[in-house]
């Protein structure tokens, strides 16, 4: 008896899974494109709610605020770059690690979007991040939690107390100016794809030795 009720369960909790995934996607998606058309601060959660047919419960359920819908793919990005860097071979040194997960990270995460929204509507919203005042103060907080976060996982990785030793927030801060520039730069270029992003991530990270370690003069 108990096999047949377990049995019956699991089909209907991963059919309300799947719905509620659903529902949560459709909201993404339709507010990223009214942001995307109108602005950020000129969307209301009543017209994102209207163009998914879903009530304003509906949307609170799954979002805090309008703020949380943007940051919800960056979200999903930076959990994919900690979950590789929590991969990295232990016997990589810092950087090497932090530049692996970089780009294994571009290179997986496409698939991870597109299970979400359009890739390219991803890739948009990121330009809309760097082009609003009150989205890229959030981002910057954001990315100062996640860069003390990171620097206390290669703190771990390497056995130092990040309070006591400085290295490992020094060589964060380091592969996270870079990420910002090469964000920057991408969200001002005509190419909106991942290949590109990642490509400009690649190139830049590995300029970041022989920029500071070495004379600039007489070299390209």
């Amino acid at each position: 008896m108990t096999d047949e009720r377990s049995a019956t369960a699991a089909p209907v909790t991963g059919l309300r899974e799947r719905k509620k995934r659903r529902t949560r996607n459709a909201l993404l998606r339709a507010a990223l494109l009214l942001f995307l058309s109108q602005g950020y601060e000129r969307t209301t959660v009543d017209e994102i709610t209207d163009a998914v047919h879903v009530s304003q419960r509906t949307f609170f359920r799954y979002f805090a605020n309008k703020e949380e819908v943007v940051f919800a793919l960056q979200e999903l990005v930076e959990s994919r770059f900690v979950a590789e860097l929590h991969a990295r071979p232990a016997a990589e040194g810092p950087f090497e690690a932090l530049r692996g997960a970089a780009l294994a990270a571009w290179d997986s995460v496409e698939l991870a979007l597109s299970e979400v929204v359009p890739v390219d509507l991803y890739m948009r919203s990121y330009r809309l991040i760097e082009s609003t005042p009150a989205l890229l103060a959030v981002h910057l907080r954001r990315s100062t939690e996640l860069e003390e976060r990171i620097s206390r996982l290669i703190g771990a990785r390497e056995g130092l107390d990040v309070d006591a030793d400085p290295r490992p927030r020094v060589a964060v801060a380091a592969f996270c100016g870079v990420m910002r520039v090469t964000g920057r730069l991408w969200g001002q270029g005509e190419d909106t794809s991942v290949e590109s992003i990642r490509r400009l991530t690649e190139s830049y990270l590995d300029r970041i030795g022989p920029a500071l370690t070495s004379s600039w003069r007489g070299s390209a």
